[in-house]
């Protein structure tokens, strides 16, 4: 039986999807509360360039909240929310 030490590295290295099946990203960390014993989120690498811009994540990754994730497998399935991190787009300048 597995230590629960042995399951949270496991986590690394696992790709992540959204639940509605785009790739995010590649688990590189994972973010611990020592104080409560508990995972508080997962560090991201290899990220999707469709969903994050180089500026948004300075170009070495982001850290998901673990309340995100729905389901753990061969691969971690976190809310879809995460499609919205990409920056915004700039505003068009409408003359006046």
């Amino acid at each position: 039986m597995e230590s629960e030490a042995d399951e949270i590295t496991s986590l690394v290295g696992r790709e992540v999807y959204s639940n509605n099946g785009v790739f995010v990203g590649e688990i590189e960390d994972v973010r611990l509360n020592l104080d409560a014993e508990m995972v508080n989120g997962l560090a991201l690498s290899e990220l999707n360039p469709q969903l994050f811009s180089a500026a948004a994540t300075g170009e070495k990754g982001v850290i998901v909240p673990y309340r995100w994730v729905r389901a753990v497998g061969d691969v971690v399935l976190i809310n879809e929310v995460v499609e919205r991190y990409e920056s915004p787009e700039p505003e068009e300048e409408v003359a006046v």
